[in-house]
């Protein structure tokens, strides 16, 4: 009972300070990616980014090829060998060779059929990434297995400065779209020989006495429900690209990585934290089932309530964060706050997708989902630019209650409660949002952006205040209160 008892404690604070450490990284790397936005969205224009976001989609398609899925069935696997660990690493580090060649060949054709002759350049670039991606990937399992949150933390923090700089000091020297590939390389080279250094261990030969045809197996489900997910989440990118060109893809795309790399930047590290805790609890219902909620009610607090505020504040952050010449960006940076805390709300399903095991029920959730993504962007694109920003909102808002739903017929799942915290997360956020978004548009045009966002800010404190009157919401703030408590608590203390 003790032992039972401790291990719940341990899991639990692990899952805490893990969590600290990563949130303390992400918030160092999305202030770092504050300060890309501010500074470099100054010095470059919009096709410069036009011409970069359709280069990564090419490079987005062949990184989930690169890791195939390997990373979490590493994670997730109840055991696994030094030999097995090696024998990943050999397939992670062939297959980032084989699509970095692939890539830079594909660079001819995909540069010819756009009409913009910068993008041969800039892909076969850019195909370096996959060499240096597929070196890292089982250095970055290994650390998430050992539950070492603090150096991936650290990996990510100063690669994404070193990166900052040199895409400053390029675009200074007057470099264009070329600061931005100078990004891209330098965070990837960086991060790998930084996660090298913190694995402490050297790959040996490939063996076939080590299998891993189950984990390649768990992978490929994973590699095709990536790829599904990342197809319909292109959709919208390759519609701007085709109907409208580069210069309004350019400001699609900075009001898009405006939410939603800080969002990824932060899910993604703490779906390291989770995966790994989740795998280790799944066979205590109880205390699994109170992980996934806790863990709903973080995500759902700590950024779906912040998307909505900017979704309510849209103007003055614009203006803020990128200058006046950007201003049409605004409404479809409302769009894409409130998709942002939509999928934030159902993202938790993901972690239990994995670390159950149920890579190939995902992919057939993902293939509904998907379906669900296309149609609202295929209609919102005949209202334009912004009618795509708005299909893209409208289509979590249906998918995500199916998605608890159809988790909960495949394994067991606290349903009542997830429900019921997402409601009140967007009842929260909601009144925050239109308290802010009433009071920064009376006040910006009279006493600017800057004192627009601060009396936005306060006002929806004001809104959200009172509603802690309400004895569910009560509970919800004392569940944060304790995951806080986790984690600063040493790990010898109580």
């Amino acid at each position: 009972m003790n032992g039972g008892a401790t291990m719940t404690g341990d899991l639990a604070r692990s899952a805490a300070r893990g969590a600290l450490f990563t949130m303390g990284a992400q918030l160092a790397r999305i202030l770092l990616q504050l300060l890309s936005v501010v500074i470099l969205a100054r010095l470059l224009t919009p096709r410069d980014y036009g011409l970069l976001t359709v280069a990564l989609v090419i490079v987005g398609i062949g990184e989930i090829f690169r890791d195939f899925g390997l990373t979490s069935a590493s994670v997730q696997a109840p055991s696994l060998s030094t030999g097995q660990r090696d024998n990943l690493f050999w397939i992670n580090s062939a297959l980032g060779t084989a699509l970095a060649g692939i890539v830079f060949l594909v660079a001819w054709p995909l540069s010819r059929a756009s009409g913009d002759p910068e993008l041969l350049g800039i892909v076969q670039a850019l195909s370096a990434v996959f060499i240096f991606n597929g070196a890292a990937t089982q250095y970055r399992a290994h650390l998430m297995r050992d539950l070492r949150f603090r150096a991936l933390a650290t990996a990510d923090v100063v690669s994404a400065a070193l990166a900052l700089v040199a895409a400053v000091g390029a675009a200074l020297l007057g470099a264009g779209y070329w600061a931005l590939v100078l990004q891209q390389l330098t965070a990837g080279g960086a991060l790998l020989i930084l996660l090298v250094s913190y694995g402490r261990w050297r790959p040996g030969r490939y063996s076939r006495r080590h299998e891993v045809g189950g984990l390649v197996r768990f992978g490929w489900h994973l590699v095709a429900t990536n790829l599904i997910t990342y197809g319909s989440s292109q959709v919208d990118t390759i519609l701007v690209a085709a109907r409208f060109g580069a210069v309004p893809l350019g400001l699609y795309n900075r009001a898009y990585q405006l939410v939603m790399t800080p969002l990824h930047q932060i899910r993604s590290p703490l779906t390291n934290v989770a995966l790994p805790i989740l795998s280790r609890a799944q066979d205590d219902r109880e205390r699994f089932n109170g992980f996934v909620s806790a863990g709903q009610l973080a995500l759902g607090y700590s950024l779906g309530l912040p998307l909505l505020l900017v979704c309510g504040m849209a103007e003055p952050v614009v203006a803020i964060m990128l200058g006046p010449r950007w201003e049409a960006a605004v409404p479809m940076l409302r769009f894409f706050a409130f998709a942002g805390a939509l999928t934030t709300l159902s993202f938790v399903g993901y972690w239990v997708y994995v670390s159950r095991g149920l890579s190939r029920q995902l992919l057939q959730y993902s293939l509904v989902s998907t379906g669900i993504r296309v149609v609202c962007i295929l209609v919102g694109s005949l209202f334009g630019v912004v009618g795509i920003a708005a299909g893209f909102a409208i289509a979590p808002a249906i998918a995500w209650p199916l998605s608890i739903l159809w988790l909960s017929r495949l394994t067991v799942l606290p349903v009542r409660a997830l429900y019921g915290g997402a409601l009140r997360i967007l009842l929260v956020s909601t009144c925050g949002a239109v308290a802010s978004w009433a009071v920064s548009g009376a006040v910006e045009p009279i006493a600017g952006d800057w004192v627009a966002l601060g009396a936005g800010l306060l006002s929806a404190a004001a809104a959200i205040c009172p509603l802690l009157l309400i004895p569910q919401l009560r509970r919800d703030a004392r569940t944060l209160l304790a995951l806080a408590r986790l984690t600063v608590r040493r790990r010898g203390g109580a």
